[in-house]
């Protein structure tokens, strides 16, 4: 009879200090104090992590990615962002910066904007806008300007002030009739005008279009010598 008895009461022994065990867990885990999250952006991993286990938290580093505005290992993601409530003892995932992916800017002045594309592309730069203005001092289709500068923090983007060349200018067509073509061509340069001349001569029997005629910057006046 004895026998029959003791086997029933260890296993509702056993069963009631699992239920307690479970009870103190249970409790424990409820009691777990919530904090928040602070924002670890920018900060570098032993700011970061004496500010976590200050909160109760932990440092978990989930992976590096370039970044140009964070220097090289500090923090530029978190998988729980700041101010968001957690319990204690969780950790907090980050990615740290491995700087920027690119190490240095072209000077890109002066180039054409063709090749300076092909100067950024080499170096692993992406043109984020290009600006398009007028320029009586830069050729057309040149690059004016560029941000940043060689000498500016380094970023994966650039932009390009690029040149349209000079403002078109009307004028009334000179007559260049019986003018020495040395005197011809000062005038036709300083009107920023082309001259295509025919014979072999040095002073001017005709030319096209003729005197009073409207003309622009860049049109070609063609002069036939005698």
């Amino acid at each position: 009879m004895y026998k029959l008895i003791k086997i029933p009461l260890s296993i509702f022994a056993f069963i009631l200090l699992g239920l307690a065990f479970g009870f103190l867990t249970f409790k424990v885990l409820s009691f777990s104090r919530t904090v928040q999250v602070p924002d670890l952006y920018g900060k570098n991993l032993v700011e970061a992590n004496k500010i976590l286990t200050d909160k109760g938290l932990y440092l978990k580093v989930e992976g590096e990615d370039y970044d140009s505005s964070i220097p090289s290992g500090n923090i530029v993601k978190q998988d729980i962002p700041g101010g968001h409530a957690v319990k204690e003892r969780r950790g907090i995932k980050v990615v740290i910066s491995k700087g920027p992916r690119v190490k240095s800017i072209p000077m890109l002045v002066n180039e054409r904007l063709t090749d300076a594309e092909t100067l950024l592309i080499k170096d692993g730069v992406k043109i984020g806008k290009v600006i398009m203005v007028h320029s009586d001092q830069v050729d057309k289709d040149k690059v004016i300007a560029q941000k940043p500068g060689t000498n500016e923090p380094v970023s994966d983007n650039i932009t390009l002030l690029v040149s349209l060349g000079p403002y078109d200018r009307k004028y009334i067509c000179p007559d260049f009739k019986g003018m020495p073509l040395e005197q011809a061509n000062i005038l036709i340069k300083k009107l920023n005008l082309n001259a295509e001349t025919e014979g072999s001569g040095e002073i001017i029997e005709s030319q096209k279009p003729g005197p009073g005629k409207q003309i622009k910057t860049g049109d070609i006046i063609y002069l036939k010598l005698n």
